[in-house]
């Protein structure tokens, strides 16, 4: 077992959370080779991975099944010993079935499991269960049939020296991070909330917001509407690993059930996650040493009303972003405020 590759094509939280299996093999054997297959627009969050040999490159966008047979050819190619498949969609299990390795491992999800050599189970929680098992746990699992430990709980990026450099001017005085967007509008936090909390919110420091190129236009509107003077709009100007450097030494960051939470992880920063529509029950929750998680107080017979999110609440009524309380997100900073 000298050569594994590990393949998670979907999307950024996703690969975020599958890096404790590359710690965990590293841990096991510092002589593995392990590369990692993922999907065009994630491969910034491996750049200069010390534990990483080769990123490989699915772009899904571009000829999406010509560049299937391709990046399956060069699986192929590489003669793995393991491969590790955590995605639980028919393209992976294309991937895996044709790599041609001495052992596959994944998901019984997957609807080509039958072709594996290993097929584990991964059981996601619901509002019922008062005991659950997180992601970074379901994912280890695939170690199992191998007889190596699962010791690592916490995802593990690797800012460099230059993407520390880059956020060094703003960390001039204390700040907090707020990542206000979501992929899915049911996991975001309504705009007008978090302009509530801003107004509210007693500081004396910096607020920076943080999101995607695509993202400019929502920050932007927050930054002009709220009374807050001391905030600035970064979305688009950092880097993924960047934006995770920043997030490391803020007082609190604000986020989402989305990609920034696992950021945060990552580095062990500080984080406040508001969930709207999911529940920390589906396994996807922050596990930072400080970690807090708002939800609605009221238990709403809709919630959870699915495990992505939809653009739309399907009752109109978005209940579960809207009655959140203002207090709930302010009685956070307090604390983290006093733990700094």
């Amino acid at each position: 077992m000298n050569k594994i590759l590990i393949i998670q094509t979907a999307f950024i939280g996703d690969v975020i959370l599958a890096t404790p299996l590359i710690e965990q093999l590293k841990l096991h054997n510092p002589n593995i080779t392990v590369d990692f297959l993922l999907r065009k627009g994630n491969e910034s969050l491996l750049a200069q991975h010390p534990h990483i040999n080769e990123v490989l490159i699915w772009d899904k966008k571009k000829d999406k099944q010509k560049g299937l047979w391709l990046i399956a050819k060069a699986v192929r190619s590489k003669k793995y010993d393991v491969i590790l498949n955590l995605q639980r969609f028919l393209s992976s299990g294309l991937l895996a079935a044709f790599s041609n390795a001495k052992k596959i491992i994944g998901f019984d999800k997957n609807p080509l499991s039958f072709l594996y050599h290993e097929a584990l189970p991964h059981q996601i929680g619901d509002k019922n269960s008062s005991d659950y098992t997180h992601e970074i746990e379901r994912n280890l699992s695939l170690l199992t049939p191998l007889q190596i430990d699962r010791s690592v709980k916490r995802p593990v990026l690797y800012p460099s020296q230059e993407d520390e450099e880059k956020v060094n001017v703003l960390q001039k005085e204390p700040y907090i991070c707020i990542a206000p967007t979501s992929v899915w509008f049911t996991k975001q936090f309504p705009a007008n909330q978090w302009i509530s909390f801003i107004n509210k919110l007693t500081f004396n420091g910096k607020i920076y917001l943080l999101g995607a190129p695509t993202d400019k236009d929502a920050c932007d509107m927050i930054v002009n509407t709220t009374k807050f003077t001391n905030i600035e709009n970064l979305a688009g100007k950092l880097s993924l690993l960047q934006s995770a450097a920043l997030l490391k030494n803020a007082v609190v960051n604000y986020v989402n059930d989305s990609a920034p939470m696992h950021l945060a992880s990552s580095v062990n920063a500080p984080v406040c996650a508001v969930y709207c529509s999911t529940i920390p029950a589906f396994g996807f929750g922050p596990l930072s040493d400080f970690a807090e998680v708002i939800e609605v107080k009221e238990d709403l017979a809709c919630r959870p009303c699915g495990l992505h999110g939809f653009k739309t609440c399907p009752k109109t009524h978005f209940n579960c972003a809207e009655k959140i309380q203002i207090q709930q997100l302010i009685d956070v900073f307090e604390k983290a405020n006093q733990a700094s």
